[in-house]
């Protein structure tokens, strides 16, 4: 299981069960799944979020075949505004969502570095892997900020159908290169 992460302005929890309440409050909106890969059932079902957990993450982090958190604001840390996770897989490595008030602040992008180091550092992987749709600007911006590149293109199937697609990648070494450039 995924360990508490923590950044300037973040705690990255491991999801629970418990969770579920809150994820299914917040997480059917279009802007949020349109750029989710169409495994994710639309319109999303009332029991939507306890059905993944119970069904999916869970199982899949306690064999050991994914890490996910719950985003939330160390200045209210009982609100759920997101979530975060990072799988095995030689395609996509890691994926995310946050509500859509809590876009545009920088706070992905702080998660996303949390995950990253944590798929590096502690997880050993050589390789980081992210495929997105081309429109989901802020997503690709992230990945920029990262340091990643586009390794691959094509399309994909999304919630919103089928878009032109990029796979961005990072290497652990680029990774670490680019972390001892930070002050």
């Amino acid at each position: 299981m995924a360990p508490t992460l923590e950044t300037a302005r973040l705690l990255l929890r491991p999801i629970e069960l418990a969770d579920a309440e809150q994820i299914q409050a917040i997480f059917p909106q279009w802007e949020i799944v349109k750029y989710l890969a169409n495994k994710v059932p639309w319109p999303y079902p009332p029991d939507g979020a306890l059905t993944f957990l119970r069904d999916r993450a869970l199982p899949a982090a306690e064999r050991g075949e994914q890490w996910l958190w719950t985003i939330r604001r160390k200045e209210e840390p009982s609100a759920l505004i997101g979530v975060i996770n990072l799988m095995r897989s030689e395609t996509e490595n890691r994926g995310f969502w946050i509500a859509p008030q809590w876009q545009g602040r920088g706070l992905m992008s702080e998660a996303c570095d949390a995950v990253t180091d944590y798929w590096f550092e502690t997880l050993k992987f050589p390789v980081l892997r992210a495929p997105k749709a081309i429109a989901n600007e802020a997503s690709r911006r992230i990945s920029e900020k990262q340091g990643m590149r586009v390794i691959a293109s094509g399309e994909r199937d999304y919630v919103s159908g089928p878009q032109p697609s990029e796979t961005w990648e990072i290497t652990a070494e680029e990774w670490r290169a680019r972390k001892s450039l930070r002050p």
